[in-house]
């Protein structure tokens, strides 16, 4: 085991700086630059507009630029703002806390959600709970979450003035407890809303799968009671496949913050990042997709490794996976 996720981060390494590399030339051949505003502005001398582009280091070759940032970033060092001038690491860790709490609280709702009705559909497979929710997931997974986001908002929030609109607390006024919830309820149910309609369908596929087993027939035949057969034989063999859904999911409710807190107006990565894209800001653009890519990378890792846990008859060789 520990071998294999040896192997597999190292695996990760040439993965990761493709997409760093690919990254860079895309946001580089975009429309636009950094110093857009000032190159068009007839109002500032031309030595000056040099002067700006040497120091960001635009005039430098691509390759020089790119290894540049990708020595610093090595050494932990995610450079410096072009529009806010101060370090990236900074900007990130300001706003951490607000994605994490976001993102976490996101994935918790999706799985208390996700799990007992994927079961209970299961048990209850082609009755009309089963259709009811079937119906209500195929909405949730053809649901944009911009068109949700905004939809919720107009809805809960302007219309009905049940719940804030956006931000993370009530402006000048005291921030409590529930005051965070209030204005978390929205943009967690906007996140989490996509993810639970695929995650229904998939427990309820894999629950099924494992009710028509044979072993699940012949306890039953024992006499033993239909709930303990479940918990006992079933949710552990049907939940071992969606170690490797629930792990591929952890970075697409990061990703999903992008947008979520742009509607809502949430101080987080996200936001942060769909400003740094309007503005060029080349260095916050390559520290959050860098940020972004390892989370994908690290969930695929950990998905597999979870799985070789749970199920015992999952074994890594030195070569490849053998079950």
């Amino acid at each position: 085991m520990a071998r294999y996720a040896l192997r597999r981060l190292l695996n990760a390494i040439p993965i990761l700086i493709g997409i760093t590399i690919i990254s860079f030339l895309i946001i580089h051949m975009a429309p636009g630059s950094p110093i857009s505003q000032y190159v068009d502005d007839p109002t500032i001398k031309a030595i000056d507009k040099e002067n700006m582009i040497k120091a960001y280091g635009l005039d430098q070759p691509l390759y020089i630029q790119y290894w540049k940032w990708i020595s610093d970033l090595a050494q932990g060092d995610f450079g410096t703002s072009f529009q806010k001038s101060q370090p990236v690491s900074e900007l990130i860790w300001d706003r951490l806390p607000n994605t994490l709490l976001l993102t976490v609280t996101s994935f918790a709702l999706a799985l208390a959600i996700a799990i007992p009705l994927g079961i209970l559909c299961a048990v209850k497979a082609n009755s009309r709970l089963d259709q009811f929710v079937s119906g209500i997931t195929f909405v949730g997974i053809s649901l944009p979450g911009f068109w949700l986001g905004l939809l919720l908002m107009m809805f809960f929030a302007v219309r009905l003035g049940w719940l804030p609109s956006g931000g993370m607390q009530t402006i000048n006024a005291p921030s409590g407890f529930g005051d965070r919830v209030l204005h978390l309820i929205l943009p967690v149910f906007t996140i989490a809303c996509s993810e639970v309609a695929v995650w229904i369908r998939y427990v309820r596929s894999s629950m099924l799968e494992v009710i028509n087993q044979d072993y699940m027939r012949t306890a039953k035949a024992k006499g033993l009671r239909g709930g303990r057969i479940l918990s006992v034989h079933g949710l552990r063999n049907g939940l071992i496949p969606l170690a490797t859904l629930f792990g591929l999911s952890l970075p697409g409710f990061f990703a999903g913050s992008v947008i979520v807190e742009t509607i809502f107006s949430i101080p987080g990565i996200g936001r942060l990042f769909t400003e740094a894209a309007f503005q060029r800001d080349y260095p916050v653009i390559f520290a959050v997709t860098t940020m972004t890519a390892f989370l994908y990378v690290f969930g695929s890792i950990l998905a597999d490794l979870s799985y070789a846990i749970l199920d015992p008859r999952v074994s890594y060789s030195k070569s490849e996976a053998k079950v």
